[in-house]
């Protein structure tokens, strides 16, 4: 009994596996009619749908990529070739998966990378006409590249150098601007020093030969001592005469 259970279980399990694999199939095939319709991304949900039954069935993964590339999302559908590149596929599917590579890594313009994959395809198989040709295509477009971006940091070099020249230009000319404006402002002081001396001088001029002026009041009061001293002096010298006219008398013989 032990051994009808067991297999048992292992008949329900490839009957379990059989009807995926039918499952999957049957979305493949959905996908397929709108992948030739042009409707990309409605094939990628039937592809989707047809790993979720069969995770392991390659010819899903393998269209899921090819719509993912007809979407532009080249990121995605290199990394579904990438990963059957590398599955233990037959030559032919393998084959298949890096020429995919190849075009999704060189509309990505990893041109190298889309370089070696085209090799790993034609090593697999040497008569893939469309390998040869892409695989020179790529090599093309990786040379025009490296050229572009040759010419891209000469540019860049130059214009750094260019900008470098000009502003050590700048700062000889702002240097020089700064020392004439020190000359100038020397040379004005230097200009402007004798005519204050001179300006000094005539001040000083001025002040000597200037008459002292004196208030109305200060010039009244003068006047006034002069005439008191005036008068004192008058009165002085009549009283020397008096003394004069005494003595003469005394002495005088009647």
């Amino acid at each position: 009994m032990k051994h009808f259970k067991i297999l048992i279980l292992i008949v329900l399990g490839l009957a379990s596996v059989n009807l995926s694999a039918q499952n999957a199939k049957k979305y493949v095939r959905k996908g397929n009619k709108q992948f030739e319709k042009g409707e990309y991304s409605e094939a990628e949900i039937q592809y989707r749908k047809a790993l979720d039954k069969d995770p392991n069935s390659y010819k899903s993964k393998f269209n899921l990529g090819d719509a993912m590339y007809k979407q532009d999302n080249y990121k995605e559908s290199g990394k579904m070739f990438n990963d059957l590149s590398a599955a233990n596929l037959s030559p032919e599917v393998r084959a298949a998966a890096h020429y995919n590579l190849g075009n999704s890594l060189m509309k990505a313009r990893k041109y190298q990378e889309s370089i070696n994959a085209f090799k790993q395809s034609l090593i697999l198989n040497p008569n893939d006409y469309n390998a040869k040709y892409n695989l020179e295509y790529a090599r093309k477009k990786l040379k025009d590249q490296q050229k572009k971006q040759q010419q891209q940091n000469k540019n860049k070099n130059k214009n750094k150098n260019k900008n470098k020249n000009k502003n050590k230009e700048q700062n000889k000319k702002d240097q020089q601007k700064k020392d004439q404006q020190k000359k100038d402002q020397q040379n004005k002081e230097q200009q402007k020093q004798p005519q204050q001396n001179k300006k000094d001088q005539n001040d000083q001029q001025k002040q000597k030969q200037k008459p002292q002026q004196i208030s109305k009041n200060d010039a009244q009061r003068m006047l006034e001592a002069l005439k008191n001293d005036e008068k004192k002096t008058l009165e002085k010298l009549e009283r020397l005469k008096a003394k004069a006219v005494k003595a003469s008398k005394s002495v005088i013989d009647w």
